[in-house]
C-alpha cells in the first residue's frame, strides 16, 4: 500500500508554454480542499509549500525557438532535488504548474527508485504524448518534452543529466488524441505502451490499465502517475490551455484512479496543467481533487483490495 503520509509540493511552473496561468495551479488545489480531502481519508498530510526554480541555469545550446529554456532548467533542478527528498518521507503529490514540471518530478523519483533497487514505471494520463525533444518540438514549448527527457532522448542541452532513464516498456500513455507527426513517428519506433481514445472507445479503459498494472506489480515497480487536466474532456474540465475535445469522461477518469488505488502501486503523483484563469468557478480544480481522492481510496462502497500477482 502507499505510504500513509502524503507530501504536497507546489510547483508553480509557468515556463513550459506561452499561455500563462498555470502558476496559480498549486494554490487552486489548496483552495479546493486537497489537503482536507486526503486527511479525511486517513492520510497524514504535509504541505511543503511552493518551490522556486534554481538560478544561473545554462540554456545557451538549446534551439533558438525554445520558450523559457533557462527557467525550465531551473525548475527541473529544483524538482529533481525535491522529489528525491520527498520519496524518503512519504508519497509526494506535485501540484502544477504546467507539464514541464514532470521533467524534474519523474527524473527525481526515478533516482530514488534506483537507490531502492526498484524499477520505475510511469502512467501518463494525457491527450498528448509529450515525447518531443527540444529539437523536434515545432512550438518550442517544453511542456511537450518530459517523456522525451526522462527516457533519455538526446538534445536536452543544459538540463541535468538523466542518470536513471525510464525504460520505454515501463511507460503507459492513456488518453491520446492529439499527437503530431514527429511524435507519432518517434513513438511507433519505441516500446512505450500507448492507447488513444479510439482504442478506449472500442475496448474500454480498464483493459489496457489492468495489463499495465499487472506488469508493474510483477516487477515490484514504483509507479509514478502523471494526471494532466486535458486527459479529461474539456466539457468536464475547461481550465486547461491545451483543450482537445473527445477526452475521458469523469466516470472513466474515476475508474482509472480507483483501479490505481486498488492496485496499491502508486508511489508518486503529478497534477498538472490546471490554469485557474480559464476555470469556471473552480469546477476543474474540484474535479481534479475528487479524482485524487479516488486514487487514495475514496469509494461509494468499499471493495476488497485487488492483489496483483
Amino acid at each position: 500500500m502507499p505510504p500513509h503520509s502524503c507530501i504536497l509540493i507546489g510547483a508553480p511552473v509557468d515556463s513550459g508554454k506561452r499561455r500563462r496561468g498555470c502558476i496559480m495551479g498549486p494554490d487552486a488545489y489548496r483552495v479546493a480542499g486537497l489537503s482536507e480531502t486526503l486527511s479525511e481519508l486517513g492520510y497524514r498530510v504535509e504541505d511543503w509549500g511552493n518551490l522556486a526554480a534554481t538560478e544561473n541555469s545554462n540554456a545557451k545550446n538549446l534551439p533558438d525557438h525554445i520558450h523559457a529554456g533557462e527557467e525550465t532548467i531551473g525548475w527541473t533542478n529544483a524538482l529533481i532535488n525535491s522529489a528525491e527528498a520527498a520519496m524518503d518521507q512519504g508519497l509526494p503529490i506535485f501540484l502544477g504548474g504546467d507539464h514541464s514540471l514532470s521533467l524534474g518530478s519523474v527524473a527525481g523519483v526515478a533516482n530514488h527508485a534506483a537507490k531502492s533497487e526498484r524499477p520505475q514505471f510511469v502512467l501518463w494520463l494525457d491527450a498528448h504524448s509529450d515525447f518531443h525533444t527540444p529539437q523536434s518540438t515545432a512550438s518550442g514549448n517544453l511542456h511537450g518534452t518530459p517523456l522525451g527527457y526522462v527516457t533519455g532522448r538526446e538534445g536536452f542541452f543544459g538540463f541535468p543529466e538523466v542518470t536513471n532513464p525510464i525504460p520505454q516498456e515501463n511507460i503507459c500513455i492513456i488518453g491520446l488524441r492529439s499527437v503530431d507527426q514527429a511524435e507519432r513517428e518517434a513513438l511507433q519506433s519505441t516500446d512505450i505502451r500507448y492507447h488513444d481514445m479510439r482504442q478506449i472507445d472500442e475496448h474500454g479503459i480498464a483493459r489496457p490499465l489492468t495489463t499495465f498494472l499487472e506488469h508493474v506489480a510483477q516487477q515490484n515497480g514504483a509507479l509514478h502517475v502523471s494526471l494532466d487536466v486535458d486527459f479529461l474532456d474539456p466539457s468536464f474540465a475547461p481550465a486547461v490551455g491545451t483543450t482537445v475535445p473527445g477526452g475521458a469522461t469523469v466516470r472513466e477518469a474515476h475508474l482509472v484512479m480507483e483501479m490505481i488505488s486498488d492496485s496499491g502501486l502508486m508511489t508518486s503523483l503529478d497534477l498538472v496543467e490546471l490554469n485557474p484563469f480559464l476555470d469556471e468557478r473552480g469546477k476543474t480544480a474540484q474535479v481534479m481533487v475528487d479524482l485524487t481522492a479516488s486514487a487514495f481510496g475514496r469509494r461509494v462502497f468499499d471493495r476488497p483490495t485487488r492483489a496483483f500477482t
